[in-house]
């Protein structure tokens, strides 16, 4: 350790500083060997050994971590073993082990050294800001993508309070039969607070979102800011809301502005009626917050025919606007559901196929294809292609079906 002295004495803050500096080190270096000896351990099923229950039980008995924290440990350092330069880098104590948990996330061993010279004297939560939006392979240069940002929430509960969360998280997911993530169920129970109309006839979204009806993009009001949201969001809440329409003088001089529902308040409950105002996707059982969605997109031509609409809960409407789930058919003569694997809803055959198709479903409407013509070139591609696994192949494939005009 280097000592100043300043006027015949120890200077403390430097004292502090060099001290502080050279935990921050060992403590890098530190994490870096302690990821290597997890995985080490995890590859070894120490923990069998030894008579625990679990991995993440051990490893909370030896350091306290959570089975989250733990997780995300091993990923770091399984991550670090593509990543030679970060590796390194975290290794001599030059980066902190909470910069290289966000780097991870997006570089690979071709684009590192972009990212590790991108993220010098920034602080962790530019660092996440630097990352957020951005996929494995991308640079920092490359433009960030509003549908893959995610946000984070913290909160510090009671004992009572986390419990009290837990049963209400249980209570929702014993009404779907789906894997409700984190995401859905906040969503699901905000949209309950926030409260709506008992009308049936009017919408549930009782927040502003501003939306261009021509490019598709749009955000939501929320305390002052506005938060870019996913295309798919913006399409499902065109489906069932109210719209604001532009500042108009009356009889009078004063000034209004006309609000009218996207589907006509009528019919929107003779279909709540008809559905018993509970999601159709079957063994769904959410009443709460549900919407109406259009069978046939509004851009494909689709209108408020009563047969054309049916209810379905928030976490199903956003899985259809996604393309991970498919519904055909009419209410009058029976709706059929599946995956976008092509497999009958309930019986997910291929996971791998189910992303792939998912994400080309993304990927085709966000160029500007209609949802209805994606569809159909997606199921042809399961008809003729249903093992294929290569996203190019596939993607040609679409591009070519998508851009050959119809025969005449």
């Amino acid at each position: 350790m280097v000592v100043r002295i300043e006027n015949g004495e120890c200077a403390e803050w430097m004292l502090a500083h060099e001290a502080l500096s050279r935990l921050a080190k060992a403590r890098a270096q530190a994490e870096f060997e302690e990821g290597s000896w997890l995985l080490c351990a995890l590859h070894a099923a120490t923990h069998v050994r030894l008579g625990f229950g679990s991995f993440a039980e051990y490893i909370e008995r030896l350091f306290g971590y959570s089975p989250r924290t733990t997780q995300e440990k091993l990923r770091v350092a399984e991550a670090l073993e593509e990543l030679p330069k970060t590796a390194a880098e975290l290794a001599a104590g030059n980066v902190n082990w909470s910069t290289v948990r966000e780097l991870t996330r997006v570089a690979i061993a071709e684009t590192e050294e972009k990212w590790l010279e991108a993220a010098k004297s920034k602080t962790v939560r530019q660092v996440e800001a630097l990352v957020n939006g951005r996929s494995p392979g991308d640079t920092p240069n490359s433009p960030s993508d509003p549908q893959k940002r995610r946000h984070v929430l913290r909160f510090e509960v009671s004992a009572e309070t986390l419990a009290t969360f837990r049963e209400a998280v249980a209570k929702l997911r014993r009404g779907c039969d789906f894997k409700l993530d984190d995401d859905s169920a906040l969503l699901l129970m905000a949209r309950h607070l926030l409260g709506g109309p008992t009308d049936e006839g009017r919408a549930p979204y009782q927040v502003a979102i501003n939306a261009c009806l021509h490019c598709g993009k749009g955000a939501q009001q929320s305390c002052g800011e506005l938060i870019e949201l996913e295309p798919e969001v913006v399409e499902m809440i065109q489906c069932d809301a109210q719209h604001i329409g532009p500042v108009e003088k009356d009889a009078h001089g004063g000034v209004t502005r006309r609000a009218t529902q996207t589907i006509p308040p009528a019919t929107r409950r003779k279909v709540m009626r008809r559905d018993r105002g509970r999601c159709v996707v079957p063994g769904c059982k959410h009443t709460h917050f549900v919407d109406v969605h259009h069978l046939r997109a509004r851009a494909d031509g689709g209108d408020h025919d009563e047969d054309g609409l049916a209810v379905f809960c928030c976490a199903h409407h956003r899985a259809v606007h996604q393309g991970r789930l498919i519904v055909e058919g009419k209410p009058s003569t029976g709706l059929t559901f599946r995956h976008a694997d092509g497999s009958g809803y309930g019986e997910l055959a291929s996971p791998e196929r189910q992303d792939l198709q998912t994400k080309l479903f993304g990927a085709l409407r966000g160029v500007g294809f209609g949802e209805r013509d994606v569809r159909r070139t997606l199921d042809d591609l399961n008809a003729s292609l249903p093992g294929e696994s290569d996203p190019a192949v596939l993607v040609r494939a679409a591009l070519g079906s998508l851009t050959t005009p119809p025969r005449t």
